[in-house]
């Protein structure tokens, strides 16, 4: 279902998702009350909710919808505004899926903005439709091959290194709320989000979580227990220092189509650290930070990816786990725990 009160932003989603024939749109509706009623006559899989509207707008409507349907998948369409963020945060805490940046009406047909939403679509589609079958007692015929898995660096990890892309915001809210106040040292987070967003981020990740969360600061020094965020459009690297690791911003060309970029950031952390890195790598599109992943492994790291079960899209955490990288492949859920299992075990 597409809820947008303009005309012109309706009639351009639908465009787009007709290109698609894994797509059926349900209803068009120009404001929440009428999405509320739409969705009581007839089921959707995901809702694509604008924020501002009349009648009723996104945020006041969100609830409701998930009462009526509680798989209900909800995207929220955000403007690049720092008030649009705010929102879309409030929002994922409030039970929204995933939330995407809505271009001006001029610039609505844009490639990118068609893929990442396309995806998106599919992804959440895919988790309402799973969330819905019954529980599995053994793996299907068809299932992958067994993913090969490779101990635990032996060294004591002095950094944890945290990648996601499409669907990381939801997913990084259950992982900090999961790690609790208990992380012993700097926390290093690279999410492919444009520059307002990223501050917006932070402070979310701050008021949900036991770790302060703040934007990485160019020469800043990292301390233990705090997590660092990479700003929109810089890379974030670290440094080695007397004083321990120091923050490196940098406006370096982007990385596998992304700045910031999960893969500078696990390099440089690889020759600070020494390899000395824990790296969990959440959902995203793509395959950023393999390389960088590749680099830590080979230095001793240890690396943690979530599963595709529970990924929105299983690119970037895919490509550690198909790459024979990873010591473990994990639900969402179960990430935090086996992080802090890891940390604790090496620092006790």
């Amino acid at each position: 279902m597409l809820c947008d009160d303009s005309l012109v932003i309706r009639n351009a989603l639908s465009r787009m998702l007709a290109s698609d024939p894994g797509i059926r749109i349900t209803a068009r509706v120009a404001n929440g009350e009428l999405a509320l009623a739409e969705l009581r006559r007839q089921p959707a899989d995901v809702v694509v909710l604008d924020i501002e509207m009349p009648v009723m707008d996104g945020l006041t409507v969100l609830p409701l919808l998930l009462r009526a349907d509680p798989g209900l998948r909800v995207i929220m369409a955000s403007t690049l505004t720092t008030r649009g963020a705010d929102v879309a945060m409030r929002a994922l805490q409030l039970g929204a899926a995933d939330y995407i940046p809505k271009p001006t009406a001029n610039a609505i047909d844009d490639d990118r903005f068609r893929q990442e939403l396309l995806t998106k679509i599919h992804g959440q589609g895919r988790l309402r439709r799973r969330s819905s079958l019954p529980q599995r007692t053994a793996p299907p015929a068809n299932a992958q091959a067994p993913l090969t898995l490779r101990p635990a660096g032996r060294n004591r990890p002095v950094l944890l290194a945290i990648g996601s892309s499409t669907g990381g915001p939801q997913a990084l809210f259950t992982l900090i709320k999961g790690l609790g106040d208990g992380v012993p040292v700097p926390v290093v987070l690279t999410q492919h989000m444009p520059r307002t967003f990223t501050p917006i981020l932070a402070e979310h990740i701050s008021r949900i979580g036991q770790l302060r969360c703040t934007e990485a600061k160019d020469g800043e020094i990292l301390q233990p227990s705090a997590i660092y965020l990479a700003p929109g459009d810089r890379h974030f690297c670290i440094d080695a220092t007397s004083s321990g690791f120091r923050a490196r911003l940098t406006d370096g060309p982007p990385e596998n189509f992304c700045r910031p970029s999960v893969d500078p950031m696990l390099h440089s952390a690889n020759q600070a650290a020494n390899g000395r890195i824990l790296i969990a790598m959440l959902t995203g599109m793509g395959h950023d930070g393999l390389a960088g992943t590749r680099a830590v492994i080979e230095s001793g790291g240890t690396a943690l990816a979530q599963d595709e079960a529970t990924s929105v899209v299983w690119g970037m955490p895919g490509a550690i786990a198909q790459a024979g990288l990873c010591h473990a492949v994990l639900p969402l859920d179960h990430i935090a725990p086996k992080i802090r299992d890891l940390l604790h075990m090496r620092h006790a």
